[in-house]
């Protein structure tokens, strides 16, 4: 899987179909079963060229071998369901709540068993690599942007068939490749930042062995949980421009996160690409870029976050990450993130002009 272009280059030129009179982008197949005699019978078994060029861009990114989903929690779902009964299942004390969900659902069900690990305690993750049969990393976490040390804990002796999963969403391929340290598997919400546009539900897994990508297709078959022709192909195209898209909103993201720092009505900031950031140090030997996403708490609790989130105009007050468009929203008023600070906004950065965000942002903080 591996290319000697940058991966910059690979994002674009990946996954085209090749020889003479071949369209120069990935077509759309809307099929979903195909006449006998070649190597593809019926979709949900054998895929489809169009999903087949995402896993071929997003495998080559990261270093593995991709197999795409539904959505994200597809792919989460689809690594779940390998494991076999009375696992033990280690998650981050800060993770995506759509993951905690699904592992306290299985847990409820005599399924797995689950426990919960701070991703800053490094010593903590190696001595549970020795013991889980999943051990499930966000780096940098949802919503308050902690960060694990994958090399270390990548590095660290692990159980027989033990499962290694960096939820790499946040950072991207460009930003960090945990395949490289060691893990077992990449997972990506292609909902996000790799389709970039908000007009998609994707999921990838990228796995190190070949072994646990097929376990992952077979899952994938028998659950039924397919990406849709329309959406491959959205994903395709949008993952173009992951680079340039990366670029700008990452510089957006590190001018208003040292403006909102010092702004008198906001509280603290998390960012990892902030010096007061915690995990400063890390971020700058780990990661490649800082991201896209801020979380920052308001003077004034849960109403002035509220207020907030009603009064800017430019950027959306909406769920979800990683589009063209910036959009927040405060993560405690959800299901499941009782846990977090009430005040705590989480804001997705997107490419507009910086200087109107932060217009849009210092009115509505008043």
């Amino acid at each position: 899987m591996k290319s000697p272009l940058k991966l910059a280059s690979w994002l674009v030129a990946a996954g085209r179909p090749e020889g003479p009179g071949a369209p120069l982008n990935t077509p759309l197949v809307p099929a979903s079963n195909f006449a006998r005699g070649g190597e593809r019978t019926y979709a949900r078994s054998d895929g489809t060229p169009t999903w087949e060029a995402l896993e071929t861009v997003v495998g080559g990114l990261e270093g593995g071998e991709a197999v795409a989903f539904a959505s994200g929690m597809a792919a989460a779902a689809a690594v779940f369901d390998l494991l076999p009964v009375g696992a033990q299942v280690v998650l981050p004390q800060d993770c995506y709540q759509g993951v905690v969900a699904l592992a306290e659902a299985g847990a409820a069900r005599g399924r797995w068993r689950v426990a919960r690990v701070p991703l800053e305690d490094t010593a903590a993750w190696e001595r549970a690599c020795a013991e889980a049969d999943l051990l499930w990393l966000e780096s940098p976490s949802n919503p308050l942007l902690r960060l694990a040390d994958l090399a270390a804990i990548c590095a660290a002796p692990r159980k027989p068939e033990g499962i290694l999963v960096v939820d790499n969403t946040f950072a991207t391929p460009l930003n960090q490749r945990p395949l490289e340290m060691g893990a077992s598997l990449s997972v990506h919400s292609a909902t996000k930042l790799i389709g970039g546009h908000s007009d998609l539900l994707a999921g990838v897994a990228v796995a190190r062995e070949a072994a646990l990508a097929q376990a992952l297709r077979k899952a994938r078959e028998l659950a039924g949980a397919v990406p849709g022709a329309l959406e491959a192909f959205l994903a395709v195209r949008g993952i173009r421009t992951l680079a340039l898209r990366l670029e700008r909103a990452q510089e957006n993201a590190q001018v208003l996160a040292s403006r909102l720092a010092q702004h008198p009505r906001v509280a603290r900031v998390h960012y990892p690409g902030l010096p007061s950031h915690p995990q400063h140090a890390l971020a700058r030997r780990s990661l490649k870029g800082f991201g896209t996403i801020i979380s920052f708490e308001l003077e004034g609790g849960a109403d002035a976050a509220d207020a907030l989130c009603a009064r800017v105009r430019l950027i959306r007050h909406a769920t979800s990450l990683g589009g063209v468009e910036s959009s927040l929203e405060r993560r405690s008023a959800l299901p499941g993130q009782a846990h977090l600070p009430p005040s705590l906004v989480r804001l997705s950065v997107g490419i507009e002009d910086v200087e109107d965000l932060w217009a849009d942002l210092e009115a509505a903080l008043g």
